[in-house]
């Protein structure tokens, strides 16, 4: 069933979709988004504990980095159960693996890493809008939307390839549908600022 507002998948799909959808880039961005979520997460591993919990092993704090991934999982599940409780599990992993990722390499190895990381996966995204899609990313029109929607779109993007899936019946075709809207208004717009 579709939802309204915040929660509104259909809505953020189509505006995430609008900007990726030429095969290339989506399947960059589905090498790139959730490397980039996770090394954020290591550098966030640094930031100070917002709650000392003793019973935690050691590399684990409760810090930016966990807040940061309680946002964007609890944002998934409320957007779709099923898909979203498997990309909070996700992010949840990308929090663990990265905490102790962050704890092994210290932080003046790990911000180093981490830097290497951004910059190799941006360039990427960037290459698919600039040389395959022709469109510049949906964060300089959405920077909040863009950031939060990326990792659900390509988890939902991949188990639509894989096992056909659709958070409720009709869900691809209407999305497509706005897509299709956006992208024509986009045109339309782009043609009028040229001529």
């Amino acid at each position: 069933m579709a939802k309204i507002g915040l929660f509104d998948l259909e809505n953020h799909f189509a505006f995430y979709g609008a900007y990726h959808s030429n095969p290339v880039n989506i399947f960059i961005h589905m090498l790139f988004v959730w490397p980039i979520l996770f090394t954020s997460l290591v550098i966030l591993y640094f930031t100070p504990p917002l709650v000392n919990l003793d019973f935690l092993p050691y590399s684990l704090v409760l810090n930016y980095g966990f807040l940061f991934t309680v946002i964007y999982a609890g944002f998934y599940v409320g957007l779709d159960v099923k898909a979203g409780s498997f990309a909070g599990l996700l992010c949840f992993l990308c929090w663990v693996f990265g905490s102790f990722v962050a704890q092994h390499l210290g932080f003046s190895l790990a911000w180093k890493v981490v830097l290497a990381a951004q910059i190799f996966c941006w360039t990427g995204q960037f290459i698919g809008h600039g040389i395959f899609e022709k469109r510049a990313p949906a964060l300089l029109d959405n920077l909040t939307q863009a950031f939060l929607m990326a990792p659900f779109f390509v988890l939902l993007e991949t188990l639509q390839m894989v096992v056909s899936y659709e958070p409720y019946p009709g869900f691809h075709a209407s999305v497509k549908a706005k897509v299709d809207a956006n992208i024509e208004e986009w045109k339309e717009s782009k043609q009028k600022k040229s001529s």
